[in-house]
């Protein structure tokens, strides 16, 4: 099962998430996402743990619990064609521009 974590801190490192989930289970793969320009943690990331009943476990476990001093949210990772549509703002009104508007 493919497991997002969020909410972590930045200087959380990809060895610290897996001895976290570790101790649930097998943990097949670690991956916090970084900026492209900065290199820097985006407070997020991913945990894949083959075994779903230890997975689940880990979620159970850890949503909502404290790690490297701050409160992580864990739940199971959607795919990507299922989360919502949003701009780039993070927001859905879309918009953006206002040139050449009459008022």
């Amino acid at each position: 099962m493919n497991i997002f974590v969020a909410k972590l801190d930045f200087a959380t490192r990809e060895e610290d998430l897996r001895s976290g989930f570790e101790q649930f289970g097998e943990v097949s793969s670690v991956k916090i996402i970084l900026d492209r320009a900065t290199g820097k943690s985006k407070g997020f990331g991913f945990v894949e743990m083959p075994n779903d009943e230890e997975a689940q476990n880990a979620i159970d476990s850890l949503n909502d619990q404290e790690f490297d001093g701050r409160t992580i949210v864990v739940k199971k990772a959607e795919p990507r064609e299922n989360r919502d549509r949003r701009s780039s703002y993070g927001n859905d009104r879309g918009g953006g521009g206002g040139y050449n508007r009459r008022y």
